[in-house]
C-alpha cells in the first residue's frame, strides 16, 4: 500500500512539474518574441539614449533572462510560475529521498524479521523436543520481549499447530505441550484477547485465528459477538473460530445465534472444516425450524451430504414451508435421498408451486422410480403444456421398468393426443 502511495505522489508531482515547466516556457517565448514598442523620438539626444536603453542585451542567457523580467509587463507570472516550479522540485526531491529512507527501513525490518523466525524456530524445536525446557522456554521469553518481537512468535507457534492440526502423526501430548507454552510460560493468550477487543477488524480477525489455533476459549462469548456484524469477513472468521474452539462440544451451535444471511461461501468453509478436523456430524435436523433460512437450507443440504434419512418428518414440514427456496432445497433433498414416504406430499403440493418447483418435483419421482405414481405422471404427460414438464414425467415413467414402458407404448398409440414425437424422444436409446 505504501508503495503504491509514494509511486502516486511521484507520478503526479513529476506530471504537475512538467505541465508548469511548459506553461512557463510558452509565456517567456510569447514575451521574448515580442517586438519591442518604439518609442517616440523628440530630440535627438533623448531617442539615442532611450534606443540604447530599449535595446536588448546581447550578452549571457542570464542577463537576457534578467532583461524580460526587469522590462516586461508579465513579469511578474513568470516569476510565479519559477517559485512554483522551484518547489515543485523540492517536493519531488525531499519525497524520493523519504521514499529511499522508508526502503531502507523496510528492507531492514524483513531482515530482522527473517533472523528472529530462523531463531524462533530453532528454539520451538528444542523445546519440543527436549526432556529438560525450562532455559528453552526462558530464553524464548527473553527473545520474545518487544511487541514486535512477541508478533513473530505468536505467528511462529501458529503455524507449528497448524502444521500439528494437519498431521495425523503428531500426538495431542506435543499440542497440549505447544498450548502451554503459549499460555502459562509466555502469556501469549492475552495478547491474542486484547486482539479481539480492538476496534479494527483486521486485528480482530488475527486474534480469532489465534485463539482458535491454539484452543483457548475463554473469549468465546466476545467471538460469538460478531456473528452479528455486518463486516462479511469478521462473521466468516468468527463462524469458523467458533467452530474449531467447540469441536469437542457443540461445533456448530453457533448457527443458533446467526441472524444475518449464511452465505454459500460461509457453508463451503464450514463444510470443509469437517472434513479438515474430522469433527463429530451433529443432527442437522435441529436447524430445520431456524428462523434464519439460509441456515435451514443449509441444513437441508448437509442431511443429504451425510445422508440423514431419519430426519423425513422435518423434510416434511420444510415441504411445506412459506419460502419457496427452503421448499426446493426440500424437494431436491427427497429425490437425492429417494425418500418415498414424501410421495404424498410432492403429488398433492405440484399444482399450487411455480414452474421451478414443479419441475424440481417430476426430477425428484424420476430419481425414485414406483409404480405407485404411474397414475400422476401419466397425468402431467396429458395435462401439462410445456414439454419439458411432459418430457421428464415421461423420463420418470421409463425408468419403472416393463411397466412404465409398457405405459409409454400405450400412450403412443393413442387417438387422443399425440404424443409420439415426446415418448419417441424419451425412449430412443440413442439419445439416453
Amino acid at each position: 500500500m505504501k508503495d503504491k502511495a509514494m509511486t502516486f505522489l511521484i507520478k503526479y508531482t513529476r506530471r504537475t512539474g512538467f505541465v508548469l515547466l511548459i506553461m512557463f516556457c510558452i509565456s517567456t517565448y510569447k514575451i521574448y518574441a515580442q517586438p519591442p514598442e518604439e518609442p517616440q523620438i523628440e530630440n535627438s539626444v533623448s531617442a539615442d539614449s532611450d534606443s540604447t536603453e530599449l535595446k536588448k542585451p546581447s550578452g549571457s542567457l542570464i542577463s537576457q533572462w534578467k532583461y524580460i523580467l526587469e522590462n516586461n509587463e508579465q513579469a511578474s507570472i513568470i516569476k510565479a510560475l519559477i517559485i512554483i516550479i522551484i518547489l515543485c522540485t523540492t517536493c519531488l526531491v525531499v519525497l524520493l529521498i523519504w521514499i529511499l529512507i522508508n526502503r531502507n527501513n523496510m528492507l531492514r525490518r524483513e531482515a530482522e524479521t527473517q533472523r528472529l523466525t530462523e531463531v524462533f524456530e530453532g528454539l520451538l524445536f528444542d523445546y519440543m523436543t527436549s526432556e529438560h525446557n525450562e532455559p528453552i522456554y526462558k530464553k524464548i521469553a527473553r527473545t520474545a520481549l518487544s511487541d514486535s518481537n512477541r508478533n513473530i512468535l505468536i505467528n511462529q507457534i501458529k503455524e507449528l499447530s497448524k502444521s500439528m492440526t494437519m498431521s495425523a502423526g503428531v500426538n495431542q501430548q506435543a499440542r497440549e505441550q505447544l498450548r502451554y507454552l503459549y499460555t502459562n510460560h509466555l502469556h501469549l493468550d492475552q495478547d491474542s484477547i486484547r486482539r479481539i477487543y480492538n476496534r479494527k477488524w483486521h486485528i480482530q480477525v488475527k486474534g480469532f485465528r489465534e485463539l482458535a489455533f491454539m484452543d483457548i476459549t475463554e473469549a468465546n462469548a466476545k467471538i460469538r459477538q460478531a456473528l452479528k456484524s455486518k463486516n462479511d469477513i469478521l462473521r466468516i472468521e468468527a463462524q469458523l473460530a467458533l467452530v474449531r474452539l467447540n469441536k469437542d462440544d457443540d461445533p456448530f451451535g453457533f448457527l443458533d445465534h446467526l441472524t444475518h444471511p449464511f452465505t454459500l461461501w460461509e457453508q463451503l468453509n464450514v463444510y470443509e472444516l469437517i472434513s479438515i478436523h474430522n469433527l463429530e456430524i451433529p443432527e442437522f435436523k435441529r436447524w430445520t425450524t431456524s428462523p434464519n433460512k439460509t441456515v435451514v437450507i443449509f441444513a437441508l443440504r448437509m442431511i443429504q451430504v451425510f445422508k440423514q434419512r431419519h430426519a423425513v418428518p422435518e423434510i416434511i414440514k420444510c415441504l411445506w414451508h412459506e419460502d419457496r427456496e427452503i421448499r426446493h432445497t426440500a424437494i431436491n433433498v427427497c429425490g437425492e435421498l429417494q425418500l418415498r414416504d414424501t410421495f404424498n406430499d410432492l403429488k398433492h403440493m405440484y399444482k399450487n408451486e411455480d414452474y421451478d418447483n414443479s419441475l424440481a418435483i417430476i426430477l425428484a419421482m424420476g430419481k425414485m422410480p414406483d409404480e405407485s405414481m404411474l397414475g400422476f405422471l401419466k397425468l402431467v404427460i396429458d395435462k401439462e403444456d410445456d414439454v419439458l414438464l411432459q418430457i421428464e414425467a415421461a423420463k420418470a415413467v421409463s425408468r419403472m421398468g416393463e411397466v412404465g414402458i409398457s405405459a409409454l407404448v400405450k400412450l403412443m398409440k393413442s387417438e387422443y393426443k399425440n404424443y409420439q414425437i415426446i415418448i419417441r424422444h424419451v425412449l430412443d436409446k440413442r439419445i439416453h
